[in-house]
């Protein structure tokens, strides 16, 4: 059985009603990012950091799974599929998708400070200034600007050693998700789908310039070939 790797992104999602950060109109325009996407963000004001998530969170309970992440599910009819995304919501599991690697965290979860104690809240919203058992404050399981990334070995391990690797939704800017693609091995097909134009930097990449869940029924049908 063949492996099929996706790595996603906010594109991903935003058909789904996601917010986004990069797009006109998205998140980016409505805060600065490094006051609730960084480290040093939630040093310096942690109650901002914990409404936005909050909020964040109750948006998920306003979405549901689109086309594209519901044909990523079905896949696994036939492939062995693994999910590695940027985003931190939870649709790909929720659209069927069994083996979801999350590398920026999961916004249905939080941590004490130094993440050892991880607890699942689903969409529930977090009291400013709650504590975790250790007494310090509960924070939002996400992965910021300034914080290591745990999962990046792992994350690189699995795109080494697939036979199809799918790029959707991101135009692979950050790192250091960007360099994944990197590990692929040079026998593998890569496809890009993205209704932009990105510079994909690879001589072998098929790039899909659709929005995520058209490009996924495009997609089904090549990968159809390759059972």
């Amino acid at each position: 059985m063949k492996h099929v790797v996706f790595l996603s992104g906010a594109g991903m999602s935003a058909e789904s009603g996601i917010s986004t950060f990069r797009d006109s109109g998205g998140l980016w325009e409505q805060y600065d990012v490094m006051e609730v996407a960084s480290i040093e963000g939630w040093r310096k004001n942690p109650d901002l950091m914990q409404r936005f998530y909050n909020d964040r969170r109750a948006q998920l309970d306003k979405v549901e799974p689109n086309h594209g992440h519901r044909l990523i599910a079905e896949l696994e009819k036939d492939f062995k599929v693994t999910v590695i995304t940027q985003n931190v919501d939870n649709l790909h599991e929720r659209a069927g998708s069994s083996d979801v690697v999350h590398l920026h965290g999961e916004l249905t979860k939080v941590c004490n400070e130094s993440k050892t104690e991880v607890i699942d809240i689903g969409t529930k919203p977090v009291d400013v200034g709650a504590k975790a058992s250790d007494g310090s404050r509960l924070r939002p399981f996400i992965v910021w600007f300034g914080e290591a990334v745990p999962l990046i070995e792992h994350a690189a391990q699995v795109v080494s050693k697939a036979d199809v690797v799918v790029i959707i939704g991101t135009s692979m800017q950050v790192y250091p998700a960007a360099s994944l693609i990197n590990y692929a091995r040079n026998s593998a097909e890569v496809f890009l789908i993205d209704p932009n134009s990105v510079e994909a930097h690879l001589p072998r990449v098929e790039i899909i310039k659709e929005k995520a869940s058209v490009g996924m029924e495009i997609l089904s049908q090549k990968l159809n070939k390759l059972k």
